[in-house]
């Protein structure tokens, strides 16, 4: 059943395959524009993953879930098909944007070769997979949100939870700045460059498993 989900899904998002190709191509002529080579990874695994996140829009206006539950499946299958969606798209974003970013740079350096852009490969992947990082971790607050709440008030509360997140995140390091606490920047550079790619992807797994089962009891609980 969990096909069955998808594929209605999937149907849904095909209204924006122009959108995406616009998008594409406009993340293309930045990148040409700006030579900001490492954006183009993150602003179109940010967007793919997003678009994902719209299919609960046409959900909740149709009214699907209701119909849904009389098929054979059940809500932990709808809960999970939504995470398969979200995390399917993140990837997908990470690995267009890189392809893109490397095929815009090597165009780049063959129309003008009197200006060659050096791509650091290393770097690309890093800030793609930092963008991946970005958006799951949207996902991970939407999710759950969107279940409690619905799409529209749901994405108010995220909002509201990043805003919080970032104010914690400022307020530590203020403290610490002015804790006059020593920092070894290099011995934190060295962790972050042996286990910082690592770090993340873990980081992501655990959130996202946490925001699926945080999903399901919230969804089982809820009446349709």
């Amino acid at each position: 059943m969990i096909k069955g989900l998808l594929k209605k899904d999937l149907y849904n998002l095909a209204s924006y395959k122009a959108s995406l190709i616009i998008i594409v191509l406009f993340c293309g002529i930045a990148i040409v524009g700006t030579e900001a080579i490492n954006w183009g990874s993150i602003i179109i695994c940010t967007i793919v993953g997003m678009i994902a996140l719209s299919t609960f829009s046409y959900d909740e206006i149709a009214k699907s879930n209701k119909y849904i539950l009389t098929l054979p499946t059940n809500r932990k299958e709808i809960v999970k098909e939504k995470f398969i969606l979200a995390i399917g798209a993140t990837i997908l974003g990470g690995i267009l944007g890189l392809l893109l970013t490397i095929i815009v740079a090597n165009v780049m350096n063959y129309v003008r070769p009197e200006n060659i852009t050096n791509i650091n490969y290393e770097s690309l992947i890093t800030t793609t997979i930092g963008g991946m990082f970005g958006i799951s971790l949207i996902q991970a607050i939407q999710i759950p949100s969107i279940f409690k709440w619905g799409a529209e008030k749901g994405r108010i509360q995220m909002f509201i939870l990043l805003f919080i997140i970032i104010v914690i995140a400022a307020g530590a390091g203020f403290l610490i700045m002015k804790s006059n606490l020593n920092i070894n920047m290099e011995m934190l550079e060295n962790f972050i460059n042996q286990f910082g790619l690592v770090l993340l992807v873990a980081l992501m797994i655990v959130m996202y498993s946490i925001s699926y089962v945080v999903s399901y009891r919230i969804y089982k609980n809820k009446e349709e």
